[in-house]
């Protein structure tokens, strides 16, 4: 069965273009549907996400063919042809398994396209549309993507401000959920990073903004309590973590408040990072005892540090990759010839019982032992080899030269063999 991949991502087409051809949740199982109503389309699988579109599929049909279909579904006067990649066999196998590992991400090493794929995968077997040849596919990219991840660093480093900042936090705290967030701003970095700090197990977070309508409403969705900028001072003394991202022209944080709420909480320390330019901390905070302060810049080098660190785990990820790819392929290469070796074996099977057949009616007739083994011996080996010297004839007459050193090369290893 033949494993194809069409798509399209971030290094080919820019966001305008990705979003055109991206297929929405709730009419995923639709196109599934639709698709795999098309002759050549055996199984297919769709993963669509903010930054690819590609479809998985096993069967006959071409890349052009799937490319007329993904214009057709979209109506949108596509003309996809320039931003399409199109991986087959072995190439499809390896970029599926890069895929699932994270080594083909706009952020290398990132782990959420495990889940997408997956869900991807499962909505396929739910419609129906997968079968043995994408199971078995999707299986092994799964498990190719666990062992990169549990014998490589490749995502052990974070590499957005971000998840930054939380790897930060850990540095001080080692165990958030005993501790309290305090983030001032609402805009869409800090909305970003009170994400990853929930997802983190903080204990207790407040969304302070100068709107308190706008802190509300990202309160809301993370189960936080929201606060005006004029409660700073108060928050301040309940936070253990300060993270502050507005678009202030002055500072908001200053000096002095921080140094009465270290005052007020007997010297627990703050964690507080300043991601705002201009900066909304007053940088002589960070003069304060039981005070850690990092500004954006600190950041960055961070991640550009974790960035070099993925790198280098990327080289290890991509050669365990290339071993999972060789074990993938030769194992569905001797599932696939399984049918003819069984054939083979059913048609020598047959011969055989024939030529016994023959052999007993000739002892029963009164032959010698030694004339009906002779009649064995070269009946055998006549039956047998008739269709590969056939075979190996037409070969040598059509110039067929690979099939020719081919049977040539079984043969003589039969013959070695003995």
């Amino acid at each position: 069965m033949a494993f194809n991949i069409l798509g399209i991502n971030h290094r080919t087409a820019p966001v305008a273009l990705r979003e055109k051809v991206a297929f929405a949740e709730e009419r995923l199982v639709a196109a599934l549907r639709t698709l795999r109503q098309e002759v050549g389309v055996s199984e297919v699988v769709i993963l669509s996400t903010c930054n690819r579109t590609e479809l998985y599929w096993a069967g006959s049909a071409s890349g052009a063919e799937l490319t007329q279909w993904l214009e057709r579904h979209h109506g949108n006067n596509l003309d996809l042809a320039e931003s399409l990649y199109m991986h087959q066999e072995s190439r499809a196998v390896e970029h599926a398994f890069s895929v699932a590992s994270g080594l083909d991400s706009m952020v290398l090493g990132e782990a959420e396209i495990l889940g997408q794929l997956k869900d991807a995968y499962r909505v396929a077997q739910e419609t129906g549309s997968t079968g043995p040849a994408l199971n078995k596919l999707f299986q092994a990219a799964f498990s190719a993507a666990k062992r990169v991840r549990s014998e490589t660093r490749i995502g052990a480093n974070a590499v957005s401000l971000a998840s930054a900042t939380v790897s930060l936090a850990r540095r001080v705290y080692s165990d958030l959920s005993a501790h309290n967030a305090l983030l001032i701003g609402a805009g869409e970095m800090n909305a970003l990073t009170a994400r990853h700090f929930t997802s983190a197990g903080v204990k207790r977070m407040v969304i302070a903004n100068r709107t308190l309508g706008k802190a509300q409403h990202l309160a809301a969705e993370l189960n936080a309590f929201a606060a005006e900028l004029r409660d700073l001072d108060k928050e301040l003394i309940e936070a253990d973590i300060v993270i502050s991202c507005t678009a202030s022209p002055v500072p908001i944080v200053t000096k002095r408040a921080v140094e009465a709420a270290i005052r007020a909480r007997r010297r627990r320390p703050i964690f507080m990072v300043d991601m705002a330019v201009p900066r909304d901390i007053e940088p002589s905070v960070a003069e304060l005892e039981d005070v850690y302060l990092f500004s954006i810049d600190d950041l960055q080098q961070l991640v550009d540090e974790n960035r070099q660190q993925r790198e280098l785990a990327a080289g290890g990820a991509r050669l365990l990759i290339n071993e999972e790819v060789v074990r993938f392929l030769a194992s569905s290469r001797a599932q696939d010839a399984g049918p003819a070796i069984r054939a083979l074996r059913s048609q020598a099977e047959g011969i055989r019982l024939q030529t016994v057949e023959q052999a007993r009616r000739m002892l029963a007739s009164g032959k010698s032992g030694e004339e009906v083994i002779d009649y064995l011996a070269n009946t055998l080996t006549n039956r047998l080899l008739h269709a590969p010297t056939q075979a190996l004839r037409q070969a040598s007459e059509l110039a067929d030269i690979d099939l020719a050193e081919t049977l040539t090369r079984l043969l003589t290893e039969e013959r070695d063999g003995h």
